[in-house]
């Protein structure tokens, strides 16, 4: 507001500073404006003398120029001879807007058409340059579902530029992407849900923390996955489609949680936003707070975490282990953690800040520092060691706020609350909720 409010005052002085050569200009203006004046009172000379002689005419001369007159007024141009027999410019009402709505219905109409099914080439536009392909394919084809959608790349039925592509590769402006034939479903719109998805618009509504036109922030609640897998029926993705628009756009994930992680989860509503928010996560501008109860109390109570990860997998399961630098797959991570409030030496409250976004990362490091969260069946690595009583055994870790530049201006701040089995932990430990949580002081990077 200062800086417009400075400019507004520097305007203000400009106009009411003037230079001697302006003033010199101004006073050759006022001259001419005077000579403007003395013509004009000529010609009023003139038309009051040639109102006199039309006052004077015979009456077939007023006639005949009342004639004239009452010919241009309709329409005709002065001094404009028409053909014989060819009718007025004007003389039926104009049609033109009638016969410019009729192609814009027809292409409606051709738009609501389902697509033929056939194998098909698009080449990709200066618009959708760095689009991903499951986007790129969402946008093409609204209605499109996302179980689809993975199951042509995952069979390569889809190509671009003849070769295999992955869903989360990026395509660019200029290449050929071919389609396989598609099965399209009819988009939602109001008042045609049924009443299991009746039920899901009222659930997300349930865990809607803050929501506009181009964001939705989630509170995600503990053993509900992000996306499907394998066997997976009921997810965040999926509870999405109900929220398609009367374009069929669906609102878009714009980062993922663990399926036993609760708490802020992040959605675009529109594609602008969801180029606008990953973008943010890309250039690390969303800040992410995370709370999580611990085995023992860290020492120092304030720290950094610097490792590489790489995933290591096996045959029932895969799991993100501590790598070194070099290493096939490895990753750079970095978590800024604080000890919030202890329960004697058995555990402790950390406030966790990840600089990275590593699959598990919080998870992992904790471990890694022999601080592994409570309830986490696959990092938990303390041995014989026993749960107090009353706490639950699951995972005790939170997505508690997110920060980050709203894609219109602005900052969305959001702050999920304790979920059930944690803040029956908190109670029975008597931890204060609402503590300072010395993690806001921690660095960005």
């Amino acid at each position: 507001m200062q800086v417009w409010s400075r400019k507004i005052t520097m305007s203000r002085r400009i106009k009411r500073t003037t230079s001697p050569g302006d003033r010199a200009k101004g006073r050759d203006k006022g001259r001419d404006r005077d000579r403007v004046g003395d013509r004009g009172k000529d010609r009023g000379e003139d038309r009051g003398k040639s109102g006199s002689a039309q006052r004077g005419r015979k009456p077939d001369d007023r006639k005949l120029g009342e004639r004239k007159s009452s010919e241009r007024k309709s329409g005709e141009r002065p001094f404009a001879h028409r053909a014989a027999g060819k009718p007025p410019r004007f003389a039926e009402p104009r049609r033109d807007r009638q016969e410019r709505a009729e192609p814009v219905m027809s292409k409606t109409a051709a738009a609501e058409q389902p697509l033929p099914t056939k194998v098909q080439t698009v080449v990709v536009t200066a618009d959708e340059n760095g689009m991903r392909v499951d986007r790129f394919l969402e946008a093409r084809f609204p209605g499109l579902s996302f179980s689809h959608i993975q199951r042509i790349v995952r069979k390569g039925e889809l190509r671009v530029n003849g070769k295999r592509a992955d869903s989360k590769d990026r395509l660019e402006e200029g290449q050929s992407v071919r389609i396989p034939p598609l099965r399209l479903d009819t988009p939602k719109t109001a008042g045609t849900l049924s009443e299991a998805e009746a039920k899901t618009l009222q659930a997300l509504k349930d865990m809607t923390l803050y929501e506009d036109d181009d964001v939705l922030v989630l509170n995600k609640p503990a053993g509900l996955a992000v996306q499907g897998g394998s066997g997976m029926t009921r997810h965040v993705d999926q509870m999405l489609e109900v929220m398609r628009d009367a374009k069929g756009q669906k609102p878009r994930l714009v980062h993922r949680l663990d399926r036993e992680t609760s708490g802020c989860l992040l959605v675009a509503k529109t594609r602008f936003a969801a180029t606008h928010l990953t973008g943010a996560f890309r250039h690390r501008s969303a800040r992410k707070i995370y709370w999580a109860l611990v085995a023992g109390v860290p020492k120092p109570k304030q720290g950094r975490i610097s490792t590489y990860l790489a995933k290591e997998e096996s045959e029932e399961d895969s799991i993100m282990r501590i790598a070194e630098h070099g290493d096939e797959g490895a990753s750079h991570a970095v978590t800024y953690y604080a000890v919030v409030e202890t329960s004697a030496t058995k555990l402790a409250w950390v406030s966790l800040k990840p600089v990275t976004g590593r699959t598990h990362q919080l998870r992992a490091h904790m471990a890694h520092i022999d601080h592994a969260i409570v309830g986490d069946p696959k990092y938990f690595n303390k041995e014989n060691w026993q749960l107090p009583g009353g706490l639950q055994n699951r995972l005790h870790l939170l997505a508690r706020r997110i920060v980050i530049p709203h894609p219109r201006g602005g900052v969305i701040d959001a702050t999920a609350p304790l979920p059930p089995h944690m803040l029956q932990s908190w109670n029975l430990l008597g931890l204060e909720a609402d503590r300072f949580d010395p993690i806001e002081n921690a660095p960005e990077e």
